[in-house]
């Protein structure tokens, strides 16, 4: 008779994740690795990314000599890579696999296991993943995907790191996902607990590795028991779609050009065809999109950076008047501006129940503009950087170049200790481990 660990969801779940990845994933990981550094590296001189050093206790730098707990050590990196709104996403599961995966690989890292770093992440992305896209449409609605699925992510990610056995892993698997959490309440109400739910995500996995490294058994039912995950957080989630489909769900996820919530994002490109036509002052803009979209990002009024971030309306009129968005549009000094709120006015923001339809297979957006009477509609059915409308390789870089200049680090170094993850993820964590405390830059 089988045993628990052979039948067990995470049992069946680490059968699927247990082949070899290709070369060309790996090197998809390598590319997925630089663009979440970019983020992390601009992320951390924000004003919040400060505060989330100082949360994780952090004297120098998050990987300098003196922090000595790995779990707050994944915590601080969790921390920055979301907080620009600009980390990679997966968009059938609806979450955010970047800033959780790579900070518990980067914090488990040594000299002896580095040159299982790109593995890792892909199992990490892949557990993550999939369990986001098996809990169902209706637990998003009160969850953030990337918090409660994400714990399972780094755990196995970090497991992977460690070598832990099949037994000791589904232990980790098991405390990471009895941890979950993340309410959407934070949406409502200003401030950065969203974050805080990523970087909590990237230290609950490696916190949930170390214990069970050290012996303390976790519930191998986790996912399918009658008090487990699906029947506590995800009711009418499908443990047939957690393990259906094809690998690697890492070469799925998309990559975000503009620094705002991706619910905006094909809106803004939308916008940014508008501009180049060259029509004229418009006098009346209709965002047509889709019901998350605009329940999340129907913001026509934006007073700080993070709330500009998560607006459709101050998205639109950047893209209409200045062209492709900057991370300056959506500082603080610029929400006031005229030039913008003169857009922001004649936006009208609805739901197309067609764009529903499709999400989230699809973030669409249809944007109608009038100008002397004459309406004219541009539709975009997928954002730049999903896997029909993706970004070059050459865009990837070129956006990390940007974003670690923003920060003010030269990016040669960190870029080359990126590509060579594969034997070199230790010269990375050094680099890291080398720059300087993160301090608030008034942009």
């Amino acid at each position: 008779m089988p045993s628990v660990y052979q039948t067990s969801l995470t049992a069946q779940l680490l059968d699927l994740i247990d082949v070899n990845p290709s070369h060309l994933d790996r090197a998809g990981a390598s590319l997925h690795l630089l663009d979440w550094l970019g983020c992390a590296l601009a992320g951390s001189v924000t004003k919040t990314g400060r505060a989330m050093a100082l949360t994780a206790g952090t004297i120098r730098h998050p990987l300098s000599p003196e922090n000595r707990s790995l779990g707050e050590v994944a915590f601080a990196l969790g921390g920055f890579g979301s907080l620009l709104e600009m980390d990679d996403v997966h968009r059938d599961s609806i979450l955010h696999p970047g800033p959780v995966i790579w900070p518990a690989v980067i914090a488990c890292t040594t000299t002896e296991n580095s040159d299982r770093s790109l593995d890792a992440a892909l199992r990490g992305y892949e557990s993550m993943i999939r369990l986001g896209k098996s809990v169902g449409q209706s637990h998003y609605a009160h969850f953030h995907n990337t918090s409660t699925c994400g714990g399972l992510g780094s755990a196995v990610a970090a497991a992977w790191m460690f070598g832990l056995d099949r037994e000791k892993t589904q232990w980790a698997m098991a405390h990471a996902l009895s941890t979950s959490g993340g309410l959407w309440e934070c949406r409502n109400e200003a401030g950065a607990t969203k974050h805080l739910h990523i970087a909590e995500a990237a230290r609950r996995g490696v916190q949930a590795a170390l214990a069970a490294q050290s012996g303390i058994a976790g519930p191998l039912r986790i996912l399918e028991g009658a008090q487990g995950f699906y029947a506590g957080l995800a009711p009418d989630g499908s443990s047939e779609i957690l393990l259906d489909g094809p690998m690697w769900a890492l070469n799925e996820t998309s990559f975000k050009p503009w620094p705002a919530c991706r619910h905006a994002h094909a809106a803004i490109d939308a916008a940014l065809i508008l501009r180049d036509m060259r029509l004229g002052q418009p006098e009346r803009i209709v965002i047509e999109t889709y019901a998350d979209a605009v329940l999340f990002c129907d913001r026509p009024n934006p007073l700080d950076p993070e709330a500009a971030r998560f607006s459709l309306q101050h998205a639109v009129a950047v893209a209409l008047i200045d062209g492709p968005p900057t991370l300056e549009a959506f500082e603080k000094d610029a929400l006031e501006k005229f030039k913008y709120k003169s857009i922001q006015k004649i936006c009208v923001v609805e739901e197309d129940k067609a764009l529903t339809a499709a999400y989230p297979a699809h973030f669409g957006a249809r944007l109608r503009m009038t100008v002397a009477g004459t309406e004219t509609v541009v539709h975009v059915p997928d954002a730049w950087g999903d896997t029909e409308n993706p970004m070059s390789n050459g865009a990837v870089v070129d956006k990390f170049k940007m974003l670690a200049s923003w920060a003010g680090v030269d990016p040669v170094a960190l870029k080359k200790a990126a590509f060579n993850i594969d034997t070199g993820a230790f010269e990375l964590r050094d680099l890291l481990a080398a720059l300087p405390a993160p301090q608030y830059k008034e942009k």
